[in-house]
């Protein structure tokens, strides 16, 4: 009997693949489900979120694969060209390719038949793996994929897994583990501290000069424009990884470096990239890696495209959004003394601090660092 989804965990296995992240598919439920047993496996909210959070392990000298259908290609192209393509980080995506073969979903038809051009019009490689016979190709593009630092998506027909002997021993399901978040809050029972009335006292740049000094010896990764450019004006160390592009990755990155590095991680958010994607807190509560602090800025402002007002500044209560996606540990800070207890805290794991600011730049100079010498420096860090 045929096994084609034990045959491709094989090839992944031997390609050196310790890392994967997936949203469903019914066509490769039951290879989903045997990933999850096999690997390092982060289920994802969102197509996007998955870039990032790749591309954090990848920092860390992992090898990271993806599982998704092919309509959430959409999802990814903007994060998978300025994330993973600009920094010249591995990835390789297996991609369920739908509306080719018995497609009974007429919704899938536009995306699914034109993957190919989508994929050749962004540079990105790919090959067609039709039958099991094609699995050779997956070996030989891995390779090069891991050795290159380069994307490469495997385009897979649905008729690949057709009687294959793995779908009578798997149920294509499943259930998550409870979370793993402990209770522990700068309020007693953990209570959000959203209700008490603060005031921002400070700016961006003020808020990062006085945690600037906490950031020593931790792997630090920050939201992109002003933001980057302020923390490098204040305090440039090789363990920071500015941000470029991408935004809304901030988050995820931050998330798939502490999922398989020692290191203490702090993610330098902001509000308008972490209402792009939201999603990821309730990922990160899930896995609740003891080294993750997550800092979410909040000028309720666009800042570094013209100040536009967020909605975190007319509805959306951050604290809140964390703690109902299930992170435990949250509190709001503003004042000097507020922002450098929250830093310090003082147990393990996952932490969301609200840090409330009042809207505004400072005049700082671009980063006179190449994206690539940011990489390298960050990942030498990691490593070290």
């Amino acid at each position: 009997m045929r096994n084609p989804e034990e045959k491709l965990l094989t090839i992944l296995r031997d390609a050196g693949v310790d890392f994967t992240a997936s949203l469903p598919c019914e066509k490769i439920k039951v290879l989903l489900e045997m990933v999850g047993g096999r690997f390092l496996h982060v289920p994802l909210t969102r197509e996007e979120e998955g870039v990032g959070i790749c591309a954090g392990a990848s920092l860390s000298g992992r090898r990271a694969a993806m599982f998704v259908q092919s309509s959430g290609i959409g999802n990814m192209i903007n994060a998978l060209l300025s994330l993973t393509q600009f920094y010249e980080l591995p990835l390789a995506v297996f991609i369920s390719q739908r509306g080719i073969y018995k497609e009974k979903i007429a919704a899938q038809f536009p995306m699914g038949r034109r993957l190919p051009m989508i994929l050749r019009g962004a540079g990105i490689g790919f090959s067609l793996i039709s039958t099991e016979g094609d699995f050779v190709t997956i070996e030989k593009k891995l390779a090069v994929s891991y050795r290159k630092n380069r994307i490469h998506a495997f385009l897979m027909n649905p008729a690949i897994w057709e009687n294959s002997e793995a779908a009578g021993k798997f149920s294509g399901c499943g259930s998550l583990p409870a979370c793993g978040y402990q209770v522990s809050s700068g309020k007693a029972g953990g209570e959000a501290s959203s209700h008490i009335k603060i005031k921002p006292a400070y700016r961006r740049y003020d808020v990062l000069n006085i945690v600037a000094p906490l950031l020593e010896a931790k792997a630090v990764v920050c939201n992109l424009g002003f933001p980057s450019k302020e923390l490098y004006q204040i305090k440039h160390r090789p363990s920071h990884f500015y941000m470029l592009g991408s935004m809304g990755m901030t988050t995820p990155i931050g998330l798939g470096i502490s999922l398989v590095s020692d290191k203490d991680v702090v993610v330098i958010d902001g509000d308008g990239s972490l209402l792009m994607n939201p999603g990821t807190l309730a990922t990160a509560a899930h896995f609740a890696p003891q080294n993750l602090t997550i800092l979410a800025i909040d000028n309720n402002t666009y800042g570094s495209t013209g100040s536009q007002p967020t909605l975190a500044g007319s509805c959306v209560d951050l604290e809140r959004v964390a703690k109902g996606f299930g992170i435990k540990d949250t509190l709001k800070a503003a004042t000097k003394k507020q922002l450098i207890d929250a830093m310090k805290g003082g147990q393990k794991g996952i932490r969301f601090i609200h840090a409330l600011a009042k809207p505004g730049n400072k005049n700082v100079p671009n980063i006179p660092l190449g994206h690539l010498e940011v990489k390298k420096q960050f990942a030498d860090f990691l490593k070290s």
